[in-house]
């Protein structure tokens, strides 16, 4: 790529759908981490249920953006060699697979702790499969010690591409997502 192409300002945009699912995912994605931050530190049980409400509000909305992606254009991919691209696809389907896991293990180690989940007050997720608390162990280790850390490594991969794409190679990228 040349000086020329590097320096290319993008404007074409995801719709504004595409958008708005990104940016509310990331939104959900740090509310569910600040009510687990306040539970851990406080003790105090309703910041495990919002917790919990707000990790299944994820995973409806992770489904939905799914379908949305599968109908909704993606716009023209930039120029880059062909290695950047595919980590790009690679660590944007890892994502989309992680945080529709995440609040299914979480959904799994609750059930299977035997606990239904609260949806805000307004309607319960019941307990739907035979309480075993080794399954639920299994699913919080799933939940907490193998999908959380690796949310947290696509995520930063996924920040750290935009921010170099923004401020190095000076290409607006991230406008197209703005």
């Amino acid at each position: 790529m040349n000086k020329a192409q590097s320096n290319t300002v993008y404007i074409n945009k995801w719709s504004a759908i595409s958008r708005i699912f990104h940016w509310i995912s990331a939104l959900l994605l740090l509310m569910v981490l600040a009510l687990i931050f306040l539970y851990e530190n406080t003790d105090n049980s309703l910041y495990i249920g919002l917790h919990k409400a707000f990790g299944i509000s994820l995973l409806f909305w992770m489904i939905a953006r799914v379908i949305n992606r599968i109908f909704d254009r993606a716009p023209p991919a930039i120029p880059m060699p062909k290695w950047q691209q595919i980590i790009s696809q690679l660590n944007h389907f890892a994502l989309y697979v992680l945080l529709i896991a995440m609040p299914m293990a979480g959904l799994l180690m609750s059930v299977y702790g035997g606990r239904p989940v609260d949806m805000f007050g307004l309607f319960e997720i019941p307990v739907f499969v035979t309480p075993d608390r080794g399954l639920a162990r299994t699913f919080n280790d799933l939940h907490t010690d193998i999908i959380w850390p690796l949310i947290i490594v696509f995520t930063l991969l996924h920040i750290g591409a935009a921010l170099h794409h923004q401020f190095i190679k000076k290409d607006k990228l991230m406008n197209r997502i703005l």
